[in-house]
């Protein structure tokens, strides 16, 4: 499964794209969150391209593209555009049905980071990781199976931590 050199340049981004992820999926702050997704993306985007997985390289180019637009905007006519956009990659470029992995988990994100905030964001990104994990298993990506195995774990972490800060609902006496 995973026949590439651990050491190899192509497996050094996915270490940078993890230590990237896992920050960004600390951060409780959206904003931040989005900041670090940026930078993740930057790396994974090279990673996958050495790893000559096509469809990673045009899901990630937009998630990087979708991340930084979400800090300036929330609208949901550039979130349709983004999808639209991963869809159209999709029917170009894919050619096996795994292929759909990663450009479904790129869909996912568009619709967590341009509608929600907070936990139900994360919530649906942690769908996405999911797609993430399959997709890195397929194409032998080390770095990229332990990064998304991480965040599944952080994101449940901060996830929690998040619910703890919620103040106390207050009950009716």
């Amino acid at each position: 499964m995973f026949a590439n050199d651990w050491f190899s340049p192509a497996q050094l981004l996915g270490y940078v794209a993890f230590v990237l992820g896992v920050a960004c999926f600390l951060q409780t702050d959206d904003r931040r969150f989005k900041w670090f997704m940026t930078g993740e993306c930057i790396a994974y985007i090279a990673h996958f391209a050495l790893l000559g997985n096509p469809t990673a390289v045009a899901s990630l180019s937009l998630s990087m593209l979708r991340s930084l637009l979400s800090l300036y905007t929330r609208s949901k006519w550039v979130a349709v555009g983004v999808v639209a956009a991963n869809i159209g990659f999709g029917l170009a470029i894919a050619s096996k049905p795994s292929d759909w992995l990663p450009l479904t988990a790129s869909c996912l994100g568009t619709i967590a980071l341009f509608t929600l905030q907070g936990i139900p964001m994360r919530l649906l990104m942690m769908c996405g990781t999911g797609l993430w994990i399959a997709n890195n298993l397929i194409v032998g990506s080390i770095g990229g199976t332990a990064l998304e195995v991480v965040i599944a774990l952080i994101n449940a972490t901060t996830i929690i931590r998040m619910l703890k800060a919620r103040p106390a609902a207050r009950t009716p006496q």
